[in-house]
């Protein structure tokens, strides 16, 4: 196992249960990493949502960490973050991975370690955090779908979820359990939790020090454009109040994929300026495709 951290107890996945992203780390996730990454062996970069994507196919998985665990095998290993998180039940699976490897575990915080990607974090023996870096926690967050049996299922299985996070936080940061539900909750229980700065997260204990790295414009160019020009689309979608479904068919359907093949383009590209002008467009509140956005 990695020096200081042990593996949680695994938590059932219910069928009802499908995972979302807060719209707070969205739109803090939405713009380039905030500290360049070095190109270095033995290291493992999270750049993306937690768990698989079924619209889109993309996502950072359990799957993937442990292959690239098993081909760095029994040595020390590096973790970039960059995430606003997503699946609660990769995201314990991923920490596990991580608390389980026989060697030194060092997480670096690029941008933003949100949610399930603070859960990650936490596995590590260093957390270290680039300059204007946050880490932010919340209670657990996610959608039901079905009836009211569904719905109490999904009630405890959030209250699980937030009891395995507090105990890992603890461990982590030793405040105790009553001051790691107030950070959860944030300024209100029907926030989306607490950002915590650099100094904010060494200070509680959530992260161990900073790493100086190239400036932010350097970090940006190492992100295709078209990325980000999504990232800032889906962030001002998630502020409207969209779901995830509604944001990738939305996003598909920018992109230019067909109906009836979602894999084939009707153009050989993206437009990057368009996805651009649509997110300030968002952003903005103003009116496209003929009418207000908002959920309908």
């Amino acid at each position: 196992m990695s020096l200081n951290r042990a593996p949680v107890g695994a938590i059932e996945r219910p069928g009802a249960y499908r995972w979302d992203v807060p719209k707070s780390a969205m739109a803090k996730w939405g713009v380039a990493p905030l500290a360049a990454e070095a190109d270095e062996t033995n290291t493992i970069s999270i750049y993306d949502q937690i768990g698989e994507d079924y619209w889109s196919g993309e996502g950072f998985t359990a799957k993937r960490m442990a292959a690239a665990l098993r081909n760095i095998g029994a040595n020390p290993v590096t973790v970039n973050v960059n995430s606003p998180g997503g699946d609660m039940f990769e995201g314990l699976a991923i920490y596990n991975l991580l608390a389980e490897h026989p060697a030194e575990v060092t997480i670096r915080v690029m941008g933003i370690a949100a949610s399930a990607a603070s859960i990650i974090a936490m596995a590590g023996d260093k957390v270290l955090m680039g300059t204007g870096t946050m880490i932010m926690v919340h209670r657990a967050w996610g959608l039901a779908l079905g009836n009211h049996h569904d719905f109490a299922e999904a009630s405890s299985l959030f209250q699980k979820f937030d009891e395995a996070m507090a105990s890992i936080y603890v461990e982590r940061t030793g405040l105790s359990e009553a001051e790691i539900f107030a950070l959860l909750d944030g300024s209100s229980k029907s926030s989306d939790g607490t950002f915590m700065t650099v100094t904010e997260a060494i200070d509680k204990g959530f992260a161990d020090g900073k790493f100086e790295k190239s400036s932010a414009a350097d970090a940006k160019a190492s992100v295709p454009t078209k990325v980000l020009a999504k990232r800032r689309v889906e962030a001002a979608l998630a502020a409207q109040g969209m779901s995830r479904k509604e944001r990738y068919e939305i996003l598909n359907e920018i992109g230019g994929e067909r109906d009836a093949a979602p894999t084939a383009k009707r153009d050989a590209g993206e437009d990057e300026k368009n996805l651009s002008a649509i997110s300030a467009a968002l952003t903005s509140n103003l009116c496209i495709l003929g009418g207000p956005i908002g959920r309908h």
